[in-house]
């Protein structure tokens, strides 16, 4: 039997008036299985805070499980940040935070089983502010276009805002007034509506209601359905509540999927494409992002290669994939240079702006690369970058987070620390991996991570060792992560658990010591694979070998710890970041505590 959804749009915090009317359309049409929200679901006014906070603090029962999209009204930022740091919400959620008994919170992107239907979503405001509560950031954008890569069929889309040009080629009498008005600007969702291509595509239109007539999809199959919802309580009594019923595509037949009504039309967004003649395109601005899905920044004058072009803009299918579908129309440029760059490891922000703002965290090359040379920071030396935030000989280093120095490994103070005396093993030649270093190396590697294990047993911690050793990377660094004594038995289940939400398992490896998990790690990398392992207190060792295209997080193994340890608020590096005053004291207080411990 397929599941029964009901559909909101902006709550505003009217929860009384919303479950009102979901148990009055319960009683005519239920029972229903789940209330998707989108749009703000928080109050606008501290007025109506009484009335919402009795529901988040249990004295009203919310009636079915609520999902909703978007953090931002009045208290957003103090109940949401607290529901991140329940234990019940660590790791992984992409099937929502829980806030209180039925009511999930969706955040970021991402992609979850709904009683078998495929639900991604989008959650928050386009903003071009990074630290704003309230918005998505280009990784929640990136997240779902490797969603749209994969062949699954996405049965509901939910964003906050409406889409540029959905009213194209619909029938006008069926478009309410000032829809073109209340329709937002954010053209991020056109493109991803484009790419993602979902059966249902779900959304708010700022007080008034819409259901589009299905549309055809380009490169597809089967149609779209667009529904744009009104707030509850609007003074127009536009309809804030709609029920579904779809039977899920993963259950479906081809011929089934492919079904088309009478009342089919084609797809706005080719027809808007179409309206903008070539030359019309090559007056725009370089901040136009009508075509911005096949580009990802502009090729600025730092870009280091010699037949740049100022102001021009690169295709990004065609980088990222070797082809597009635009071919010979697509009005941005198919540089085969930068696809070979591309493919050697090179980083997309270095190629296209000359500089990447994700520092340690990203995992590309920061340099041109050699043509004879796939992988040339395999060759020890080889690869260095000027750009290199790990390399001594670099300007770009941040001497002043360096601990201790030996031959082979330096230990340094982790830019943005998740606790405190979190720190890297960084080794001083510019290498992809510590595991690709030489076995003479590894005493002194060894030395630093049993003096870590003694300090931390002194203050009654244990210490969690991981590092992604991938084929791309620049400059290794192996993690090294305190966590209190009472927690280490949770460890290697926290990382199974967060492992299954992404759909791979860890081999596990109990091994008697540090040393004679080193040694068992180095025989499992060949060079040509990467992998993401973790040394978990007891000797045991979780490894992952992480495919050619296999989406890893880059930040993995963080963000799991900072959900056994109840502030995944922290698992992002750049909401910890500190001043380089404050970095100089926190690197001189560890290093009169670490004394005695230190190898050097």
């Amino acid at each position: 039997m397929a599941p029964r959804i009901l559909l909101c749009g902006d709550v505003l915090g009217r929860l009384n008036q919303l479950f009102k009317r979901v148990s009055s359309v319960s009683k005519s049409a239920g029972p229903f299985d789940a209330l998707l929200c989108v749009g703000q679901f928080f109050p606008d006014s501290p007025d109506q805070l009484d009335e919402f906070m009795t529901y988040i603090e249990g004295g009203s029962h919310i009636p079915l499980p609520t999902y909703f999209i978007g953090d931002y009204g009045v208290a957003a930022p103090k109940v949401l940040l607290q529901a991140s740091k329940d234990s019940a919400n660590r790791g992984f959620k992409m099937d929502g935070f829980k806030v209180c008994d039925n009511l999930y919170w969706l955040k970021g992107s991402g992609k979850f089983p709904l009683f078998g239907l495929s639900v991604v979503y989008l959650s928050g405001r386009k903003s071009s502010s990074l630290q704003q509560f309230g918005t998505y950031t280009q990784d929640d954008v990136d997240a779902l276009r490797a969603i749209a890569e994969e062949p699954q069929l996405v049965d509901l889309f939910l964003t906050y805002p409406s889409i540029i040009g959905v009213t194209n080629r619909a029938a006008a009498v069926d478009i309410p007034a000032g829809l073109s008005d209340a329709v937002g600007s954010d053209s991020t969702i056109t493109e991803l509506v484009q790419e993602i291509k979902p059966r249902y595509h779900i959304a708010g239109t700022k007080g008034i209601y819409y259901a589009r007539e299905p549309y055809s999809n380009v490169d597809a199959v089967h149609v779209t359905r667009f529904i744009g919802l009104a707030s509850v309580g609007n003074r127009d009594k536009q309809k804030f509540i709609h029920a579904i019923s779809p039977t899920p595509a993963s259950t479906m037949s081809s011929s089934e999927i492919a079904m088309k009504t009478t009342n089919t039309t084609l797809s706005p967004y080719t027809f808007m494409e179409k309206r903008t003649s070539p030359m019309d395109s090559t007056k725009r601005s370089s901040d136009s992002t009508s075509d911005s899905q096949y580009w990802r920044y502009d090729v600025s004058q730092k870009r280091q290669k010699c037949d740049a072009t100022h102001g021009d803009k690169l295709c990004f299918k065609f980088v990222s994939s070797g082809s597009c579908p635009r071919g010979e129309k697509c009005n941005f440029r198919h540089d085969i240079d930068a696809r070979e760059q591309c493919m050697r490891g090179v980083c997309f922000d270095f190629l296209n702006k000359g500089k990447c703002e994700k520092g340690p965290d990203c995992n590309f090359k920061h340099s041109l690369q050699d043509k004879g040379d796939r992988h040339p920071s395999r060759r020890p030396g080889s690869g260095r970058s000027k750009e290199c935030w790990f390399c001594l000989s670099s300007p770009s280093v941040e001497s002043h987070l360096i601990i201790s120095i030996g031959e082979n490994y330096y230990l340094a103070l982790a830019k943005g620390p998740l606790v405190e005396d979190h720190v890297l093993i960084i080794p001083v030649e510019h290498m992809p991996s510590t595991l690709s270093m030489s076995s003479e190396s590894e005493i002194q590697l060894s030395e630093f991570q049993n003096s870590l294990k003694s300090y931390c047993k002194s203050q009654e911690k244990e210490v969690i060792f991981f590092e992604w050793a991938s084929i791309r990377g620049t400059h290794a660094n192996l993690q090294a992560i305190p966590i209190p004594s009472s927690k280490a038995v949770m460890v290697e289940k926290v990382f199974n658990l967060a492992a299954q939400k992404l759909g791979f398992e860890f081999v596990a490896k109990k091994l008697g010591s540090i040393s004679d998990g080193r040694k068992f790690l180095k025989t499992q990398i060949d060079g040509d694979s990467s992998l993401f392992y973790v040394q978990v207190p007891g000797g045991t060792v979780l490894l992952h070998h992480v495919k050619e295209k296999e989406k890893f997080p880059a930040q993995f193994g963080r963000e799991v710890l900072a959900g056994l340890l109840n502030m995944a608020d922290n698992a992002d590096w750049r909401n910890r970041q500190h001043s380089k005053g404050e970095e100089i004291k926190i690197v001189e207080d560890f290093k009169s505590r670490f004394q005695e411990y230190d190898p050097n």
